[in-house]
Parts: C-alpha cells; sequence; structure tokens
C-alpha cells in the first residue's frame, strides 16, 4: 500500500498527531558552537545553524524526534526546515545540503519504522521543506517593485535538490511548509513533479500555508481559500496551516478551509503568541483545549504544533483528541475555481 493510502486509511479512524517544534527543543539544550560545526571544517560560525546537527550531532535531532514518538505522534517531520542551498548560504554550508537532507531523512525514518514496529500503529516521515530567506512574489527593494532577487527556476532547483535528497533519506512525504509566498510553493510543487517524473513514481505532497495578518492572508496576499485553489492542482494528501499565530487566532480560518479542501487537514499552530522576549508561555493543557475544539467541530485530520510546542504539547493533544471522530472530507460541487488575491467562482 502507497504512503498516501496508508496515511488515508489511517486518518479515516482517528485524528492522528503531528510533531511540535524542532527549533525551540534544540535552543534549550544550550549547544555550543562546536556542537554545531563538528568536524566539517566549514568556514563560517554554524552557531544556530539547526539543520546541520544531524551531521555534527545527530543525538539531538534523535533525541528531539524519539520524545515527539513518545508523545504519540503518527506523524514527525525532519529537522530540515532551512536545508536547502539559499538558506545555507548564510552558513557557507551550501555543499552540505544534500547530505544534511539525506542524514536527517534516515534519522526519523529509522524512528518511525521502530515505533511501528512495536505497536503496529503505521508512522510516517514528513520531508519538511520551508520557505528560503527570499520571495518570488515581492520585490526586497522598495524604490524597484519589480526586482527579484532569485527567479521561478532558480527557486525550483533548489527545492528539488533537497526533496530528491529527503526522499534518499526515506521520507514519505514532502512538506512544503509555512507558506509565505504562494508563488514560492508553487515552486516547490514543480520540483517534486520534477523529481516525480524523473523517480517514475508518485511523491505525496503536504502543503502548509501560514498567515501574516489575522485578516487571513498570507505575505503574498493571498486569502485562505484563494491560496487552496492555487495549489489544489499539485492534489496534495494533506492541506493546512501551520505557524501564524496561537490555535486561537487561527480558529475561523481553519474552519474556513475545512469546508473546502476535499483531501486531509493539517494544523499545527504556534503555541500562543510571543511574549516581550519572544518566548512562547501557552500551557499544554492550554493548546490543547483549543485544538480539542476544530477535531469535536470535525475540522481537523491532523494536529500538532509549531513554534514554542513541545513533546508535552503533543502528549497533550493527542490526550485531549484521543477518541474523537476524525474530519469528514467534503466533496465540494464541480465549478471552475480560480484564485487572485481573492478566490473567484466561476458561475454555471
Amino acid at each position: 500500500m502507497s504512503a498516501r493510502a496508508r496515511l488515508i486509511e489511517a486518518a479515516s479512524e482517528r485524528v492522528l498527531i503531528f510533531d511540535g517544534a524542532f527549533g525551540t527543543q534544540i535552543q534549550d539544550r544550550k549547544l555550543t558552537e562546536q556542537d554545531y560545526a563538528g568536524d566539517l571544517g566549514l568556514k563560517a560560525d554554524q552557531k544556530g545553524n539547526n539543520d546541520i546537527l544531524a551531521l555534527t550531532r545527530p543525538d539531538v535531532i534523535r533525541d528531539i524526534t524519539r520524545a515527539y514518538l513518545d508523545a504519540g505522534s503518527d506523524i514527525v517531520s525532519t529537522n530540515t526546515f532551512s536545508a536547502n542551498r539559499i538558506s545555507q548560504a548564510d552558513y557557507a554550508a551550501e555543499d552540505q545540503v544534500a547530505a544534511i537532507n539525506i542524514a536527517s531523512g534516515k534519522i526519523a525514518r529509522a524512528l518511525a519504522d521502530e515505533y511501528e514496529a512495536k505497536d503496529g500503529k503505521p508512522r510516517f516521515v514528513a520531508g519538511a521543506i520551508g520557505p528560503t530567506n527570499k520571495t518570488l512574489s515581492l520585490s526586497p527593494d522598495v524604490e524597484d517593485p519589480g526586482f527579484r532577487e532569485i527567479d521561478f527556476d532558480e527557486l525550483t532547483a533548489v527545492y528539488k535538490e533537497q526533496a530528491a535528497a529527503l526522499i534518499e533519506g526515506g521520507c514519505d512525504f514532502i512538506l512544503i511548509e509555512t507558506v509565505f509566498d504562494t508563488l514560492n510553493a508553487k515552486a516547490g510543487i514543480m520540483a517534486v513533479k520534477q523529481l516525480e517524473a524523473e523517480l517514475g513514481r508518485e511523491i505525496p505532497l503536504m502543503i502548509s500555508m501560514t498567515l501574516t495578518d489575522l485578516s487571513g492572508r498570507n505575505l503574498s496576499g493571498h486569502t485562505v481559500e484563494a491560496f487552496w485553489y492555487a495549489v489544489r492542482h499539485a492534489k496534495p494528501v494533506t492541506i493546512g496551516l501551520n505557524c501564524s499565530f496561537g490555535a486561537d487566532q487561527l480558529r475561523p480560518h481553519v474552519q474556513s478551509l475545512s469546508g473546502l479542501a476535499d483531501t486531509l487537514l493539517m494544523a499545527y499552530p504556534n503555541a500562543g503568541l510571543p511574549n516581550e522576549l519572544g518566548e512562547y508561555d501557552e500551557l499544554p493543557e492550554t493548546t490543547a483545549a483549543l485544538v480539542r475544539q476544530w477535531a469535536e467541530n470535525g475540522q481537523a485530520n491532523i494536529l500538532g504544533g509549531c513554534c514554542g510546542s513541545s513533546p508535552e504539547h503533543i502528549k497533550a493533544i493527542a490526550d485531549a483528541v484521543q477518541g474523537l471522530k476524525p474530519r469528514a472530507i467534503p466533496t465540494p460541487d464541480v465549478k471552475m475555481r480560480l484564485a487572485g488575491l481573492e478566490a473567484f467562482t466561476v458561475a454555471a
């Protein structure tokens, strides 16, 4: 059975659990520059390059992933949010991209298989691809709105390199997450489609949008509905929302997407809003109670956490939704649905 079919089958039986944040868990370990740099001999300072820990301190990534599986995660992600050529250029580590993604994939794959062998419950690995620090839709120069730092083909190639390594590492899905620019996401989709053609098999996509204001738009200006219509052609196995705000502020947008998307819905909000010091104070029980409401209302298939979340948050969510009926996937009427910044449906 394919990974897509296995996930859909599991999600038809119960609300599944995604994992939580890696960044804050890594920060809590107070690692040194030497921990990050290891013996790779890179020229730049590596402190803060969380992705490279798959090579230099794989035990840290293994421990965090294990903690999320112990907390009840059915799906674990790879610690590869910035493991792309653009982001790694900040650390002079572009030549490590393939190695980082393969290693991170193997860590998650081995642990997922270990836990599945223990109890027979299927576990899945999502290869995480972040948005990079470039945007295809907007100019970084206010004096030159037509200027772009990168073009579509370049970004597609960057994503393809990362996706290929994640698949080689054993990932079931490619997760294009924290999408602030819809065109960036479409480059990621193109990269995976090109990879599918080369490998001669399906690579299921997970796609997750992030909102930049409470009105429900991402940075490139798309509403949740318009975003869905812009990426639906890719037939993602999950669509959803992550990061953005806490679960309370994300609620109406999850509700909107839930009624639109004819695929699984995965939502993983931040652990509330950051305080004055940029830290997240929301208690696991608070986050769990908020996302439980989504499950009770039949609005989610997969739930997890983003910034500030911990294994304690994930365990609380898993406990809170246990026994609740998963969201039924809607069957929308067949109509031509288009997307600019707003959605547009052509009347019959």
